[in-house]
């Protein structure tokens, strides 16, 4: 089968996707869109957002929806590495016996990350980068696909544990999830206070994943694409040449290589769910903000004059 009847074939999984979300899920398209490329680019994401706002149920909406194995960690101070890679204990026959964690999974619901402290958080970074865990001195391979989404609540920092700037790093995306509108609450509240349930049907297969992932990785880019990629990743970075006065001004440190690889894996991802078989600087566009919101670093000046990240980066686009 060619790459072109592949693609074909993947927009219309990815229509057949977002149905099933749909029938759970109310609004959120931007959200949705933006999990979905992270999944089928090879990426982890962050979900930003106050209670209440269904992160957890879509989720696991698109797990169910995925057909994937799904876990969910509740992070907690008192959660230890072990806790989520697993430990040795002593079998019947007094040997050594590896029990698996919950991170032996498909899909990670990491359910408030940033209340955990940076030992246990840590315990992630090998398995979001190298796909694999290491206990006891063994390495354990995890099942593929592989992806963590974690959440985090923006508001109530009391007693939480900033991420670190490698973790954040591994997070393809940084999604901030926002209120619903009047008739999308609407919605929510008429179908969520009856009995009815609906019924989520697995649309695509663990293997089909694999497979999508790879061709995204083989669709091609033209080089002015791959140009503007890493010239708005260097418009970041303070000491540059050619930086813009936002930057000087706002960013006390910008993006790193990895932001310049997701802006066109994200790209290629984007058009090819569109339907298009080769990105253009308008899906670049498209995937900046949740790329490189947590990778800038703004100062006490854009605090000071009530500039937001987003703000900031609309501005270098």
């Amino acid at each position: 089968m060619s790459d072109k009847v592949k693609l074909d074939e993947l927009v219309e999984h990815y229509k057949l996707l977002k149905q099933e979300i749909h029938k759970v899920i109310i609004g959120q398209d931007e959200v949705v869109d933006q999990v979905l490329i992270s999944m089928f680019s090879r990426g982890h994401c962050l979900l930003v957002g106050v209670p209440g706002l269904a992160k957890t149920l879509l989720i696991n909406t698109i797990a169910q929806s995925l057909g994937l194995g799904f876990n969910r960690i509740q992070f907690t101070p008192d959660l230890m590495p072990s806790d989520i890679i697993g430990s040795e204990i002593l079998d019947e026959t007094r040997n050594f016996k590896f029990i698996k964690g919950p991170l032996f999974s498909n899909m990670i619901l990491a359910d408030e990350i940033n209340r955990t402290p940076p030992k246990t958080q840590s315990a992630l970074l090998e398995a979001m980068q190298e796909r694999r865990v290491t206990a006891a001195g063994n390495t354990y391979t995890l099942d593929a696909p592989f992806f963590v989404l974690a959440t985090q609540n923006p508001i109530e920092q009391e007693g939480t544990y900033p991420l670190p700037e490698a973790q954040l790093d591994r997070f393809m995306f940084n999604i901030w999830v926002d209120y619903p509108s009047y008739t999308e609450e609407l919605a929510i509240v008429q179908s969520t206070t009856s009995d009815f349930h609906h019924i989520i049907n697995p649309v695509i297969s663990a293997q089909q994943i694999i497979d999508y992932q790879d061709l995204v990785r083989r669709i091609p880019v033209a080089d002015n694409v791959l140009e503007y990629a890493v010239k708005l990743v260097g418009s970041t970075r303070v000491n540059s040449d050619n930086v813009p006065e936002i930057t000087k001004k706002y960013i006390t440190w910008g993006a790193g290589p990895r932001a310049s690889q997701y802006l066109i894996i994200g790209a290629k991802c984007h058009a090819a769910l569109n339907g298009r078989y080769s990105p253009d600087i308008e899906d670049v566009k498209i995937v900046a903000k949740p790329i490189l919101r947590h990778r800038l670093v703004k100062n006490y000046k854009a605090e000071a004059e009530g500039f937001s990240m987003d703000k900031i980066i609309e501005t270098l686009l």
